[in-house]
């Protein structure tokens, strides 16, 4: 379905609300497609096409909101009537924001060809590359493409459209007592390399075989990428999160060095590296956020509902839900360093190196403490070098703690798009040498 179209079907939906409320609408079509292999084998190819409209209607500062996968003027009418009539019976909601009028959006070019025409064919030979580099191994992942149109429109002027694609090998390699990951994002198809993907995931199966025990306690760590990416995700979800910090749960204090001078986090949907739309679900433009500069915590996400408390304004963080757990962030890019991994592995006289975070959950919000497990390679390091492999273990920290000034001994210069537990592409960190991680257990407890 081209651009026009969804435009119109954007207008046609307000011009059925007319005058009876404040109204927005959102359309939304696109594609995605997934590629699932295990055992070394591909065995599952899906498509879905999808075409969505959802409209929210505010009347006297009652609001509902629905959502239909069908055009007809029929449908169309249905979701209109039927949503202007709960708005009516909502009760009033005294945060309700109003719409936001006419405002430019930031240009982008976060869309790729060959993302969008993707055939099974395509995503195969890319898994074929990641199966073959780990010989002997089971190869086990998925590698997907989504490629989306978006129009939003309100009745108070403003009126934003734009595109993106989005593309994701992540994959394991399997020993009988081991497993690596590796993993991709973009959103331009020529920077998945299934070869490197499929070696990184095959070195640490090879190199975790026959892991031991280790003991509990505090040791310095050196945390993969996709650790680091977690915790980017906790901090700014419970932390940065404007909604968090007005119901006094978070741990923020703007203009106080509450983490490492190395530490410099940014939620940025115009970054060059960025993935998704440049505008959020209220049709905010998004914009260069600065959560931490330098260890020094300067501000927060923040949507139209959380900023007029707080006097300021929107950062473009809304997202559907966003009312109940406030905004959040999509685009997280941590600043690199310039340390090699294996330099932050040299520099340990005894510690741990973790290639994965899995299974987190957060026991406190304002201090950041999190328990959670390691998974997929764990290794001891002794007097600056791999000692061997370890079984899973189970963590208790506060992330945090864990940054703060004079805790973080080093910066990768590793930074990469990295899986956490919530969404892939949404953050961009490199590894981190830490003084000090708090293991509590193995991974029965």
């Amino acid at each position: 379905m081209n651009e026009s179209t969804i435009d119109e079907i954007a207008e046609s939906v307000l011009d059925r609300v007319g005058d009876r409320g404040e109204a927005a609408v959102s359309v939304q079509s696109g594609s995605y497609d997934l590629t699932r292999f295990a055992n070394s084998f591909i065995h599952q190819n899906v498509a879905e096409r999808r075409l969505q409209v959802a409209l929210e209607v505010a009347f006297e500062n009652r609001a509902a909101s629905a959502s239909i996968d069908r055009i007809e003027p029929d449908s169309l009418d249905r979701l209109v009537e039927r949503t202007v009539h709960a708005a009516r019976l909502h009760a009033a909601d005294s945060d309700w924001p109003g719409l936001i009028g006419p405002t430019p959006v930031p240009d982008a070019v976060n869309w790729d060809d060959a993302v969008a025409n993707a055939t099974p064919e395509d995503r195969a030979r890319r898994v074929a590359e990641f199966v073959e580099a780990g010989p002997g191994m089971r190869a086990a992942g998925f590698f997907d493409t989504e490629a989306y149109d978006v129009v939003y429109a309100n009745n108070n002027g403003q009126h934003v459209r734009g595109r993106f694609t989005r593309t994701s090998l992540d994959g394991i390699h399997q020993t009988d007592s081991s497993a690596g990951r590796g993993h991709a994002t973009s959103a331009r198809w020529a920077d998945i390399d299934g070869s490197a993907v499929g070696v990184a995931a095959a070195q640490t199966a090879a190199l975790s075989q026959n892991p031991g025990q280790l003991e509990p306690g505090e040791y310095q760590v050196v945390l993969a990428p996709e650790c680091v990416a977690t915790m980017m995700v906790f901090l700014a979800f419970y932390g940065f999160n404007a909604k968090a910090a007005i119901e006094g749960q978070s741990f923020f204090e703007q203009g106080a060095m509450q983490f490492d001078q190395q530490i410099s986090l940014i939620d940025d949907g115009t970054d060059p590296r960025a993935i998704g739309l440049l505008f959020d679900n209220q049709g905010v433009p998004k914009r260069r956020n600065t959560l931490i500069d330098s260890g020094v915590s300067r501000s927060l996400n923040h949507d139209r509902r959380t900023a007029p408390k707080m006097d300021t304004t929107s950062t473009g963080n809304a997202v559907p839900g966003s009312a109940s757990f406030g905004p959040v962030a999509t685009d997280l890019f941590l600043d690199a360093g310039g340390t090699a991994s294996a330099d932050m592995i040299a520099a340990t006289e005894r510690g741990v190196f973790v290639t994965e975070f899995n299974y987190c959950r957060i026991l406190d919000p304002k201090t950041q403490v999190v328990t959670g497990l390691t998974r997929n390679g764990t290794f001891l390091i002794e007097d600056g070098r791999l000692a061997g492999p370890v079984t899973n273990l189970r963590f208790t920290q506060s992330f945090v703690d864990a940054l703060q000034p004079g805790r973080v001994l080093a910066v990768g210069d590793d930074d990469r798009f990295a899986r956490n537990e919530f969404a892939d592409g949404t953050t961009h960190v490199p590894s981190l040498h830490l003084a000090s991680w708090n293991f509590t257990g193995n991974a029965q407890g």
